[in-house]
């Protein structure tokens, strides 16, 4: 199996990690403000993106292939990013996911920037979220 490599996305390459979330039907989006990381082999098989927030990032959009789940790989992107990344990262999940950010680090967020928890709420109108945070 080829080494799994964690790596920003080159602006050029943007359109590689919206085909990958299309391909596995993922409602993902390659937000455009943001920076895209990838996991990869031969090919994309996990991506996220980190959007500039307050004095820090929001993640969104992590994905992973189906066939690759439970190999570690979204745990080696979501460090890999945070470790070329400044300031605090904040992220939604479904609940069932929370203990999978602990683990990373994350821990539940109180207060949110104001355009984070307006978000949030919104969000929260058709879909039950946490809210994380990592300092």
């Amino acid at each position: 199996m080829p080494a799994m490599l964690f790596l920003p996305l080159p602006d050029l390459q943007r359109p590689l990690l919206a085909k990958f979330y299309r391909a596995h039907r993922s409602p993902m989006r390659a937000r455009g403000e943001a920076q895209l990381w990838v996991a990869r082999t031969s090919e994309i098989v996990g991506g996220l993106c980190l959007t500039p927030a307050a004095d820090g990032h929001w993640l969104t959009g992590l994905f992973v292939a189906p066939t690759e789940r439970g190999r570690g790989v979204a745990a080696g992107l979501v460090a890999a990013a945070l470790a070329a990344t400044n300031g605090d990262v904040w992220l939604f999940c479904e609940p069932e996911l929370g203990g999978f950010y602990q683990r990373l680090g994350f821990a539940e967020a109180t207060d949110l920037p104001p355009p984070l928890a307006e978000r949030l709420a919104r969000y929260r109108q058709s879909k039950q979220l946490i809210a994380f945070v990592r300092v």
